[in-house]
């Protein structure tokens, strides 16, 4: 029996000349057309599908498209690991290479942005280094070596700051910008300087104390209303500055050797300010600052500078000494004589030469003193003068200091009793003689300190004359047994009062005939 998997009939064969169609095309032949079309969007599709996810997967593990991907993005690579010095890149370096074809190649790993960590700890290191560097400018030094052998005068303290320097008069206060806080301060980080330069204990009370104070950093100071770009010098013109003597020693003089090396690029600050003092000398402050003097007790602002100096160096009375402080550039008076001519324009640098035979009458000053201390034979030494061949001029000094000046340059010997016009020994021509008439009562230390030994510092010829017991009036106010003429070192014991009370109120007489070998050594020295 057949079985009924077969019982189907099956198709006659084909018959001569006819082709048999497949079957899968019969099959197909009987879909319709329209689900045909649906199958074909459907399997494309698909297709697409899975051409996609094969191309992400490839992506994700593509080192080029990583690198693209990384600079695109500007983010960190996958890797957390800390570069060496020698990949470090540069932050201009690095720019450039970002904004290169060479990291499109993939060789080179990117870096995240900002400074690489090496280069952080050089700018750390520079900031600190600056700060170190802001405390290194910040000093302050003071000069308080006062007294010298031999000398009884002492000098007041002198400070000079390196750095921020902040003066506000009115606070009379020099602030001093100073982070490690080191210096000669006290306690509270303060130094108390009078900048008159005697250290005299009666006057310095009368001069305007002016304190040092060193703050942490700028802001513990005042701001800066003005702001100047050379360092400040401070200074008083208190004291005796009414005497042409003190004028020259206790500030002209210490001024000239505490600025002179700022060639003009220095500004001077005055307390104890006096109008008159400062038009007197007006020449000379010009030629010492390019800027006009500042009137401490006036100003109101806080003035800013990058360094400063309270107080003025000061060496003997009229004398300017080699010192490693308070002169560390040699200067001498001969260098304060060319500054004094330079800025009076005094024309005569030397005296005139007599030689062996005067072809030329020399010129003579002699300084008339009105108060103690006058000459009172003055015209009969004068006739004296005029008969040894001087041309002798009398004259006065004066409130007018230029005009005195070119008197005294104009001569060739200066001549006076000893006292403050010997000062204008200043302006004679380097070579000039000057001839002191020193009264009685032991003077020979005051003559040589405050007039000799300058007038040799200065290149100056010097002779010097001592007054006799008849040639003074002394002897009519005192007896022959007293202690002014049997031991006229007692008067000194007395101190300046004594001194001022009997020696310096006397007047002088000299002797014509005494005189004139003294005269005639100031010709010959004029013919060396």
């Amino acid at each position: 029996m057949a079985s009924t998997a077969y019982a189907r009939g099956s198709k006659p064969p084909a018959g001569p000349g006819e082709r048999r169609q497949p079957r899968l095309a019969k099959e197909l032949s009987r879909i319709e057309p329209k689900k045909l079309g649906i199958g074909l969007v459907a399997g494309c599709c698909l297709a697409l599908l899975t051409y996609i996810s094969f191309a992400r997967l490839f992506a994700i593990y593509s080192p080029v498209f990583e690198s693209t991907s990384m600079v695109m993005k500007n983010a960190p690579p996958a890797s957390t690991a800390v570069p060496s010095m020698e990949e470090a890149v540069p932050v201009q370096k690095k720019i450039e290479v970002e904004g290169g074809e060479d990291l499109a190649g993939g060789a080179t790993e990117p870096k995240e942005p900002g400074f690489p960590e090496e280069t952080k700890i050089e700018e750390k290191e520079e900031e600190d280094g600056g700060d170190k560097t802001e405390e290194a400018k910040a000093k302050i030094t003071c000069d308080e070596n006062a007294v010298d052998e031999g000398f009884p005068y002492a000098r007041p303290s002198v400070c000079e700051l390196t750095g921020d320097v902040r003066v506000s008069p009115k606070e009379k206060t020099m602030f001093f910008v100073n982070p490690s806080g080191a210096g000669p301060l006290d306690d509270n980080g303060e130094k108390k300087i009078r900048p008159y330069a005697r250290k005299d204990t009666f006057l310095l009370p009368g001069v305007v104390e002016v304190t040092i104070k060193s703050v942490a950093s700028p802001v513990s100071a005042p701001a800066c209303a003005r702001r100047h770009d050379v360092p400040a010098v401070v200074f008083s013109t208190a004291g005796y500055t009414d005497n042409f003597f003190h004028d020259n020693t206790d500030v002209m003089i210490p001024l000239f050797l505490s600025t002179a090396h700022f060639a003009g690029e220095v500004q001077l600050l005055i307390t104890n300010y006096k109008p008159w003092w400062v038009a007197k000398f007006a020449p000379l402050l010009k030629k010492l600052s390019n800027y006009e003097v500042i009137n401490f007790e006036k100003e109101e602002e806080v003035h800013c500078f990058p360094g400063g100096q309270l107080g003025l160096y000061r060496d003997r009375d009229l004398i300017i000494g080699p010192h490693p402080t308070r002169n560390p550039r040699n200067l001498t008076m001969v260098d304060y004589n060319r500054f004094l001519r330079r800025a009076f324009g005094l024309p005569r640098d030397a005296p005139a030469v007599l030689g062996e035979k005067m072809a030329v009458r020399p010129k003579m000053l002699m300084i008339e003193r009105k108060g103690t201390r006058k000459l009172l034979n003055l015209r009969a030494v004068q006739a004296l003068c005029e008969e040894l061949g001087f041309e002798v001029t009398v004259a006065e000094a004066g409130a007018d200091v230029r005009a005195f000046a070119e008197t005294v340059n104009a001569a060739d010997v200066l001549l006076a009793v000893h006292g403050a016009g010997l000062t204008n020994q200043i302006f004679l021509p380097t070579g000039a003689v000057l001839v002191q008439i020193v009264p009685w009562g032991k003077m020979d230390w005051m003559a040589t300190n405050f007039y000799g030994q300058p007038a040799r510092d200065m290149q100056l010829r010097y002779v010097e004359y001592y007054v006799s017991e008849e040639e003074t009036t002394l002897k009519d106010k005192y007896s022959r047994d007293h202690y002014v003429f049997k031991n006229p070192m007692q008067i000194h014991a007395g101190g300046w009062p004594a001194l001022a009370e009997i020696v310096m109120k006397q007047d002088v007489m000299v002797n014509v005939t005494r005189f004139k070998p003294f005269l005639l050594k100031a010709l010959d020295q004029l013919q060396d």
